[in-house]
């Protein structure tokens, strides 16, 4: 395995991933396109999550592909995104058709930054617009970090944020991860400077600096967001969101199978995950651009590289989160700038 081109989701051909975000909000909104309808399923393992659509995607329902998928922040108000990208999409004339009328299939999942240090005096809901224009800047090219859902994300010691990775199997399939990481757990091992991720970083993306030397790592856990959310009774604001994706061609109860895999990833990367205060949600997509060879030995090959596009993804969120006005919580660049000057 090796990485694709861009290091991103969009590696994959024909996906497509647009960012919108309000800086004083500190929140945002990340949307996941395609050129075509697309096959998806989705798993949840997190005890709190927040989603629109997601029963569509089982195996059993009659949806067969959709339109586009949303990641945002805002807790429950950011599901409104997911109707901003259905007009968008409806304009274009893309959606489900049932006799005369076009509807846009568009599943989503939300992340809780609603006591981030942003301005949430609103008075009409911005995310509605927000996931428009996510839409609007769909690309193959799009930024990481502080953008988009991540835009206001946390983890345990550092701003989380939004982040991808790719990897082309030795036959060509190329599988993919996008992701808001916002949980309740830590990214970093303690001393918060190298990733539970760092095993299986390739070259320098998110720093380099390799595994943490120490031995008896995790049974400690410190977290200075549950410090500053428990003055604000907001223990159970957390929550990972993500989508991996592949070219190989597969069902939708394959897809489901990828999504379970897939949550190795986050296991790996974040320390504690899949609490009963997270909403640990992932999604799979399948463009079907591919007929692997072996579908049932590929599944498992593809699973496990989406696992670990998804743990690299995790850490490379935190790794290109960078800081703002307001903030509560310091980058891990800031962080670790200062250790190395």
């Amino acid at each position: 395995m090796t990485p694709g081109p861009r290091n991103l989701i969009t590696d994959i051909a024909g996906l497509r991933v647009g960012n919108a975000q309000d800086d004083a909000l500190k929140s945002g909104v990340t949307v996941l396109t395609a050129d075509a309808p697309f096959i998806a399923s989705v798993h949840v393992m997190g005890g709190a999550p927040g989603t629109r659509e997601t029963d569509l995607l089982a195996p059993d329902k009659s949806v067969a592909a959709i339109d586009a998928l949303v990641l945002a922040g805002g807790s429950a108000f950011g599901l409104d995104a997911c109707s901003g990208v259905a007009d968008g999409l409806r304009e274009k004339g893309r959606g489900f058709r049932v006799g005369p009328a076009l509807v846009p299939i568009v599943p989503g999942a939300i992340l809780f930054d609603l006591l981030n240090g942003g301005d949430k005096s609103w008075q009409e809901n911005p995310y509605r617009a927000l996931g428009r224009a996510a839409l609007d800047a769909a690309d193959s090219d799009f930024a990481l970090g502080t953008a988009g859902a991540g835009t206001g994300a946390l983890t345990a010691m550092h701003k989380g944020g939004l982040g991808s990775a790719s990897f082309v199997l030795e036959d060509g399939t190329t599988v993919g991860a996008l992701v808001a990481a916002n949980p309740m757990g830590s990214v970093t091992t303690p001393g918060n400077r190298h990733f539970w991720a760092a095993p299986f970083e390739m070259g320098d993306e998110f720093g380099g600096l390799g595994p943490d030397p120490g031995a008896g790592l995790g049974r400690q856990v410190e977290s200075r967001r549950m410090e500053t959310m428990m003055e604000m009774m907001a223990e159970r604001a957390n929550t990972t969101i993500a989508i991996v994706a592949t070219d190989a061609t597969l069902t939708k109860a394959q897809c489901q199978r990828l999504a379970m895999a897939a949550h190795d990833g986050i296991a790996r990367a974040i320390l504690p995950s899949h609490s009963p205060f997270d909403g640990d949600l992932v999604f799979a997509v399948s463009t079907g651009a591919r007929d692997p060879a072996d579908p049932d030995r590929s599944l498992g090959e593809i699973g496990h590289a989406a696992a670990l596009c998804l743990a690299r993804a995790i850490a490379r969120a935190v790794y290109l989160a960078r800081p703002a006005p307001g903030d509560i919580l310091p980058c891990w660049s800031r962080e670790n700038d200062r250790r190395s000057g």
